[in-house]
């Protein structure tokens, strides 16, 4: 029950109402954007509110930064979070495939945001146990932002302009920061370009996630067996090329440290070791994804020694990321969208507008 002289419930539950009515909504209740709110965000900001900072030039819409303060405020963003929704959208609109069909996919790719840097802390992003799970404000709502962003900005509803046969949980969800403080290896974003300590945002799209669970084995080259597996099954492989990155949970990430793996000698390793055989391929109707010959597979066969055709021939096509608890050796494959830019987005935060006071 409502207080005297306290908020009117009633006329929120009018406003939340009024938002659904408008189309805006993504299914969940929206927080009513008023002037006064949004100003709030645009004063996180140095950026001039009529700036483009984005644009889908297939369906002739475009992005302003006014619009994106409007949509991250009414994902349930603070204010505070506004420089980190805007690093997001320009990391995205960096990805090719963002800019190319990508949200139109029948596959219903989810954006990837990985936060690094002070950011993480000060504004209460989730970099441990449930990293890709639900609870936590800074994850969710600047997952969401973006999510309100394509759809307002940019009109892309489902059954309309989003053409997912099926879609993947986590749509509009995924946001985690690396935890730097249990890594072995350098940040994410300094594989993006940015120096360590500077707060960054990379993103990149996918096609769905798939844990590897390993919490029984103690040899590095197990795990990476295990990942690789992953990796591997055909039911993922629709080009003869693919990108699939990992997000390392601690344990797996300090014994692969621990056994003299650098981040790089771990993606190099993958990618000696990601890919079927042409006859797996074959079996699961999809041969004609082999990069090996007929003549090459038949000599194969008569020698004994089975060739796999490898799907990841870059770096840029295994990004190594370490996040989540360090509880249960449980890592994530994150298969991509295409394949990641290798960038990363600083995080700006204006003269007079500090991050812990505008996320509080």
């Amino acid at each position: 029950m409502a207080q005297a002289g306290g908020p009117d419930p009633d006329a929120a539950q009018r406003a939340i109402e009024y938002c659904y009515e408008q189309g805006w909504s993504d299914g969940l209740p929206l927080v009513p954007a008023t002037q006064p709110l949004v100003d709030q965000f645009l004063a996180h900001t140095s950026r001039d509110p009529s700036e483009v900072i984005g644009t889908l030039e297939q369906v002739g819409r475009n992005c302003t930064v006014y619009l994106a303060a409007v949509n991250a405020a009414m994902a349930g963003c603070r204010p505070g979070y506004f420089p980190v929704v805007l690093a997001a959208f320009s990391a995205l609109m960096g990805e090719r495939a963002a800019r190319g069909g990508g949200w139109q996919s029948t596959s219903g790719p989810a954006p990837l945001i990985v936060v690094n840097g002070p950011i993480r802390a000060e504004l209460g992003f989730n970099a441990t146990g449930g990293v890709f799970g639900p609870g936590f404000r800074a994850n969710a709502t600047v997952a969401r932002a973006i999510g309100l962003i394509v759809r307002n900005a940019f009109g892309i509803h489902p059954h309309v302009l989003e053409q997912a046969t099926q879609g993947i949980p986590g749509r509009w969800s995924i946001c985690i920061a690396e935890n730097e403080e249990e890594s072995p290896w350098e940040p994410f974003s300094v594989d993006g370009g940015v120096a360590a300590g500077t707060s960054a945002v990379s993103a990149t799209l996918l096609r769905t996630s798939e844990f590897v669970d390993n919490r029984h084995s103690h040899h590095p080259e197990d795990v990476l067996w295990d990942l690789a597996d992953t990796i591997s099954r055909t039911g993922a492989q629709i080009f003869r090329e693919a990108s699939a990155g990992v997000v390392l949970c601690p344990e797996h990430a300090q014994m692969l440290a621990g056994a003299g793996y650098s981040k790089a000698a771990v993606q190099e390793w993958l990618m000696a070791h990601c890919g079927r055989t042409p006859a797996d391929l074959r079996r699961a109707g999809k041969g004609e994804l082999s990069k090996i010959s007929p003549e090459d597979e038949a000599q194969q066969a008569t020698s004994g020694a089975a060739e796999i055709s490898r799907t990841m021939m870059s770096p840029q096509q295994v990004p190594v990321i370490v996040a989540g608890a360090r509880n249960a050796a449980i890592s994530m494959v994150v298969r991509i969208f295409g394949e990641w830019s290798g960038t990363a987005t600083p995080v700006e935060v204006p003269a007079g507008a500090g991050a812990v006071a505008g996320a509080r």
